[in-house]
């Protein structure tokens, strides 16, 4: 059995990675490391919390002592890496935040994982020569689009924000540690995530959250941003495929082939809510959205070509987008109504 380290397990793509994994993979323990800020809950977890192949830590990837510490205890034989901070706003306005986790973090992790693993450059201890450290990463790093064209895993990095400069340089870190250490390393970039669990600030959670308190919908700019959209659990098979079948220093872009604008995501909740979740006075959610000042940096698309992963490992999404928002908000509607019935209890 390989102890396998999933840091950031209960965010949103790695509390539904954890559970995926632990019911198609038998034959491994995960150790899950968590710091628990505002996008970690435990909530997510809750369906693993129980399983005797799953443990959880509390704590810190900037903590190098911590991470020393878990590898031995653990003999931990693989990293998948998710940990993060991944809102762009608040990058804009706490840039350190993203610093210390993304770059220091992932710098922590990959380097005891290298003194753990290895005896020189190139050479694994034999315990650990089939271990990997897997490097989950996003489409940012690349910049932005015109109306045509896609990101491929050559294209040169643009980073616009300092959450995206800090994802790049972690990617580079990762980079470096393979070309000059021989370490097995993999790292994938996907597009926009969406589906259960995902933290209530984020763009389609906060359009289903307003509808149902009947608020202003906020859409930045004129809502003509573009953006590749890809349903988590489909993410999730892909880190999988790669971390376990991907070529050792390279780079698979996992995108969903689902391009759709801000407006369209909005007004498409919106009419899926009208049919789930009527309004009391049968008027449109669509009544509810609002422009408002576009934000510092806003790339105006991505959109990911994901064909080296779907030829070369067999990877493809099973959910397009309007499939994949259905179930997404049916989950949201049961987790915001169970909340109201809570406190009316």
């Amino acid at each position: 059995m390989a102890n396998i380290l999933v840091t950031g397990g209960a965010g949103f793509i790695g509390s539904n990675f954890v559970p995926y994994y632990l019911e198609t993979r038998p034959e491994d323990h995960i150790v899950n490391i968590d710091a628990l800020t505002y996008a970690g809950n435990l909530e997510n977890l809750k369906e693993v919390e129980k399983h005797p192949r799953y443990t959880f830590i509390k704590g810190d990837i900037c903590d190098r002592k911590l991470v020393e510490k878990l590898f031995e205890r653990y003999d931990i034989q693989s990293v998948i890496h998710f940990a993060a901070e991944s809102h762009v706003d608040n990058s804009i306005t706490h840039p350190d935040a993203f610093m210390q986790t993304n770059i220091i973090g992932t710098f922590n992790l990959i380097d005891v994982a290298k003194k753990h693993w290895m005896v020189g450059p190139g050479v694994y201890k034999e315990a650990y020569k089939n271990s990997r450290f897997h490097h989950v990463s996003t489409d940012e790093v690349y910049g932005t689009l015109g109306k045509e064209g896609l990101f491929h895993e050559t294209t040169p990095y643009a980073p616009n924000s300092p959450y995206s400069a800090s994802k790049a340089s972690s990617d580079f870190i990762v980079r470096s540690y393979h070309h000059t250490y021989g370490m097995n390393v993999v790292t994938t970039n996907c597009s926009n995530n969406y589906g259960p669990k995902q933290h209530d600030e984020k763009l389609i959670p906060t359009i289903i959250r307003k509808a149902l308190a009947e608020e202003s919908i906020p859409i930045y700019g004129d809502g003509s941003n573009i953006r590749d959209w890809l349903y988590v659990l489909d993410h999730c098979k892909g880190i999988a495929l790669a971390y376990e079948n991907g070529v050792s220093g390279e780079t698979y872009n996992i995108g969903g082939r689902n391009e759709r604008n801000n407006v369209y995501i909005a007004q498409t909740v919106c009419e899926i809510l009208d049919k789930k979740h009527p309004r009391p006075n049968n008027s449109s959610y669509k009544d509810l959205i609002s422009f408002v000042e576009d934000r510092a940096g806003h790339d105006f698309r991505y959109a990911i070509d994901a064909s080296k992963i779907e030829n070369e490992l067999g990877w493809e999404a099973d959910e397009n987008f309007e499939t994949g928002i259905e179930k997404t908000i049916d989950w949201y509607l049961e987790r915001f109504i169970k909340k109201d019935a809570k406190s009316l209890a």
